[in-house]
């Protein structure tokens, strides 16, 4: 509970946050704060797209030479983004640090974005778009978020769509890079066995040299929003139902506190209320849950359940009388000391993946300049009372800021 992290600064200014851990297995990571949130009017999918084609040849790789570098020794080289991130990064035996470091830096400063191989690419994440949309239960996902956040780039698909892909060309790439991929927008993460010192000469050599004096490019924030309650013919077989609403950003300071209410109402234990009413006492759904998610200023909390049509109106009805108890009743000592050591426990959990530790590091880092440890985390948690809870509850979850998304069975059939 007590290891920390160490900050560290390359000779450009560029942050590195290392932890020391003795396995043999060793994890670098790369963070930048240019996810799709931060895409302009027609970039639409360009920070994914981007992700795609950095693996696709540099000045001194072939895409063939980029994708088999780590992958050669054992090694895993890999990427995702966000609304508000793009990651790129790696895991290695140790003794592969130089591998990694160096191919990190050269697909990051360096890649070429051959036509070719973009024309290529544009298949593949058409492919990534059909399959989505082939799937009402991820795709309710993203139409719920659209909602959220009418007319604002944190409303869009992070796929972008299909004009959006095909429109996309080397120059669109180029000119995204040089706007975000430059020192103090992005985070170096290491997890492993070597000393900081040899970390650290390697990372200067390979990413100290960068610069591109930029000004942080703020996001657009979202307008207010009118609540909704959309039913569409959109579903299969299921119907697939969410429920939720704005909620508390990075920076509020009650974000902790919410989020242990989320994790009470339908979190990733067998025994939050949503599980234990729904699914087990009615036996209505076998997926159902609560989930939150932060962003800088603002975020949101959703209710995702799939269920047979002729438990369609009663599912929702249960799904907000249990929202509706965290306003009407405060939690007991008793109840509110069981889901602190449950969501202590699940901190913990997170924490046993050198991988993922790698990952939240950079993200924790790029957020908020500072990273806390579990023993910091913990005390927060101890302190939130069953007052917070229902405060914010009142803020956030009140039927009057509570908006839904149902995607009903195509056929029209009778419900409960």
């Amino acid at each position: 509970m007590n290891v920390e992290p160490t900050i560290y600064h390359l000779d450009n200014g560029m942050r590195v946050v290392y932890l020391h851990d003795p396995s043999i297995v060793a994890h670098l990571g790369v963070t930048i704060r240019a996810g799709s949130r931060f895409e302009n009017e027609g970039e639409e999918g360009l920070a994914h797209f981007l992700e795609h084609c950095i693996f696709k040849g540099t000045k001194k790789r072939r895409a063939f030479h980029v994708l088999s570098r780590l992958d050669s020794v054992g090694g895993e080289l890999n990427a995702y983004t966000t609304k508000e991130e793009i990651c790129v990064y790696s895991s290695f035996t140790i003794e592969h640090l130089k591998r990694a470091s160096d191919l990190l830096a050269d697909i990051l400063f360096n890649s070429t974005f051959p036509e070719k191989e973009i024309e290529k690419e544009k298949e593949v994440v058409l492919d990534e778009i059909n399959s989505y949309l082939d799937s009402p239960s991820d795709r309710i996902f993203d139409d719920f978020e659209s909602y959220l956040f009418p007319n604002n780039p944190l409303g869009n698909n992070i796929l972008g769509t299909v004009a959006s892909v095909q429109s996309f060309s080397r120059e669109d790439l180029e000119r995204y890079v040089k706007r975000f991929f430059y020192p103090e927008n992005m985070v170096i993460s290491f997890v492993g066995n070597l000393k900081a010192e040899a970390v650290l000469k390697k990372l200067n050599k390979d990413f100290g040299h960068f610069s591109n004096q930029q000004e942080l490019i703020a996001p657009i924030p979202p307008a207010p929003l009118q609540p909704f309650d959309v039913v569409k013919a959109e579903a299969n077989y299921q119907s697939h139902i969410m429920i939720g609403g704005r909620a508390p950003g990075y920076n509020h300071p009650n974000r902790r506190v919410f989020t242990l209410l989320i994790n009470i109402l339908g979190g990733p234990a067998l025994n939050s209320r949503l599980g234990l009413s729904i699914r087990e006492k009615y036996g209505y759904t076998y997926n159902i849950d609560a989930s939150y998610t932060p962003f800088e200023e603002v975020g949101y909390w959703n209710v995702y359940a799939g269920t047979d049509p002729k438990y369609q109106k009663k599912t929702i009805r249960l799904i907000k009388k249990e929202i509706q108890r965290f306003i009407d009743e405060p939690l007991t000592e008793n109840q509110l000391k069981k889901a602190k050591q449950q969501m202590k426990g699940h901190f913990a959990l997170g924490m046993d993946s050198n991988s993922g530790v790698m990952l939240n590091f950079g993200k924790s880092l790029l957020v908020f300049n500072e990273i806390d440890t579990l023993a910091e985390i913990y005390e927060v948690i101890e302190g939130i009372t069953p007052e917070e809870i229902q405060s914010i509850a009142k803020e956030f979850l009140h039927e009057t800021n509570i908006s839904s998304l149902v995607f009903s069975v195509k056929k029209t059939e009778k419900t409960a």
